[in-house]
C-alpha cells in the first residue's frame, strides 16, 4: 500500500525541522533512508517550492510557498531547469 499524502507530510515535518542536518528517517512508502528535500526559489527570497522525495521508490510530495529554513539546499529558480543543481528526479507525486 502506498503511503498517504498525510504520511508524507508527517515525515516532511521531521526532515524540515532537522535542516541543515540529516533527520535520517525512513521513507513512509518503502522504508529506505534515502529521503531528499530540495527547495527552488529566487536566491533573495525566503519562500519557495519544496520537493521532497525518496531516491529509492521515487515517490514524494511537492509543496508550494513554504518558508525555506536556514541552511537548506536551494536551487536558483531564475536558471533554466536543466541548469539547476542539485538535480531533482522525475518522482511520482503522492496525492
Amino acid at each position: 500500500m502506498t503511503a498517504t499524502y498525510e504520511d508524507w507530510l508527517d515525515v516532511y515535518d521531521v526532515v524540515y525541522d532537522a535542516v541543515p542536518g540529516n533527520a535520517d528517517v525512513a521513507c513512509p512508502n518503502c522504508g529506505h533512508h534515502t529521503l531528499r528535500l530540495v527547495f527552488t526559489a529566487d536566491p533573495d527570497r525566503d519562500v519557495g517550492y519544496g520537493s521532497f522525495w525518496c531516491d529509492t521508490c521515487l515517490l514524494g510530495v511537492g509543496l508550494s510557498r513554504v518558508v525555506i529554513p536556514d541552511g537548506a539546499i536551494v536551487r536558483d529558480r531564475r536558471l533554466p531547469p536543466e541548469e539547476r543543481v542539485p538535480k531533482v528526479p522525475n518522482f511520482r507525486l503522492v496525492n
